[in-house]
């Protein structure tokens, strides 16, 4: 699992090289995840005196575990973050769906917006319309991102840099 992270990471590294991009990328994969987590709180899964496990937990229970398990700080930000998030997205789904269902197409148009503008400045196509795993690494990759700039994860950084040569366009 963890080399098919580090791949994934790189293949992602290597169609956000632009630091406009990237910058871009910090606003809209946010409001992204969070919208499709707002639609997703609309969907029980499953009910029980602990609680109701609705589809965005579960969602971001899976993509939080794969995570951890190949970078377990990134995931353990990640974790904080999408915690918050999800509490936030389940009070909006609890608010009735015409609530969510405007909360969603507004992130959700919104961040594509912000995205395709960056990938405007970097001159390439987003990485998911080769890849539509890619949409998985987004929210890792710019944790990573602001790891790296802080000097932590040394060792995925270099993993990363290594494995995305192969995935720059060919000059």
């Amino acid at each position: 699992m963890r080399n098919w992270f580090y791949e994934q990471m790189a293949m992602y590294s290597a169609y956000h090289r632009d630091k406009r991009n990237q910058m871009t990328h910090h606003v809209g994969v946010p409001m992204i995840v969070f919208s499709v987590m707002v639609l997703a709180s609309l969907v029980t899964v499953a009910t029980s005196e602990a609680g109701v496990l609705t589809l965005a937990g579960l969602l971001i229970t899976v993509l939080l575990l794969m995570y951890l398990v190949s970078a377990p700080l990134v995931g353990l930000v990640a974790a904080l973050i999408y915690s918050m998030l999800l509490y936030l997205a389940e009070q909006i789904g609890a608010m009735g769906t015409s609530t969510a269902l405007i909360t969603f197409a507004v992130l959700f148009v919104g961040g594509w917006i912000i995205q395709f503008w960056g990938h405007a400045y970097e001159g390439r196509k987003p990485a998911l319309f080769d890849n539509i795993l890619q949409i998985f690494m987004a929210p890792s990759f710019l944790i990573a991102e602001i790891l790296f700039a802080l000097g932590l994860q040394k060792g995925l950084q270099a993993e990363i840099e290594q494995r995305m040569p192969q995935y720059l366009p060919e000059a």
